[in-house]
């Protein structure tokens, strides 16, 4: 019998994902989580052979979750649920020594196959994903793009890079849900911290509003 940990914060796909998994008859649910700070504690509590973790969790995300719990429980296996499969995000799964990664749009019989390979000690990717992360070493972020983080890793406001930029505030959100998506980040925090240790944004000390200063590598 395979213990999991499910956490994922929307109740109703937790509660199916639940359902779905309980029809299995080498699967027992062991432990549910809606805030990410809480899958460590039921983890160590209810000692899971598998954790699935959705990367956007509320607090905590999926992929710090993750990386503790290998800390913690080294024999408990990780899998990823996300909603977009980047690249990027596989890579910092990988960091975080996740054995499994899904994207929430496949088959229900792909994650009941996942969690049980990784239970068997496999690694279960995407190949094709796979191959992009590895080739992925490139920055993906236009110039204009670096330009909208570096004043946004100032600590400035939507309407404050605008005004330096010259743009208009409507653009400079468009900009800044561009690049999230294109380094897989939760925020512009996040965005920041990833386009930094890829070496995309030099760091030019200082500290504004509790964020790094950066300035971009051409």
């Amino acid at each position: 019998m395979i213990r999991l940990l499910l956490a994922e914060d929307m109740h109703l796909i937790r509660k199916a994902l639940v359902a779905l998994l309980s029809c299995e008859d080498d699967i027992e649910v062991v432990a549910e989580a809606a805030k990410g700070e809480d899958i460590v504690r039921l983890a160590c509590l209810r000692r899971p052979d598998v954790a699935v973790l959705d990367i956007g969790m509320p607090g905590v995300d999926g992929l710090t979750a993750a990386a503790e719990l290998h800390r913690r429980l080294p024999n408990c296996k990780t899998v990823i649920l996300t909603g977009l499969g980047t690249p990027m995000a596989l890579r910092r799964a990988l960091d975080a020594n996740v054995r499994g990664f899904v994207v929430k749009d496949a088959l229900p019989s792909h994650l009941v196959d996942c969690i049980r390979r990784v239970r068997g000690g496999q690694r279960v990717i995407d190949p094709e994903l796979a191959v992009a992360a590895l080739d992925s070493d490139s920055n993906p972020l236009t110039a204009r793009e670096l330009d909208v983080l570096e004043t946004a890793a100032g600590g400035a406001t939507v309407s404050e890079i605008a005004d330096q930029l010259s743009l208009s505030r409507g653009t400079v959100r468009n900009y800044l849900s561009r690049i999230l998506t294109k380094v897989g980040a939760r925020s512009r925090v996040e965005a920041i911290q990833i386009a930094s240790e890829s070496g995309w944004l030099w760091p030019v000390g200082g500290r504004e509003i509790g964020v790094l200063r950066y300035r971009p590598r051409r």
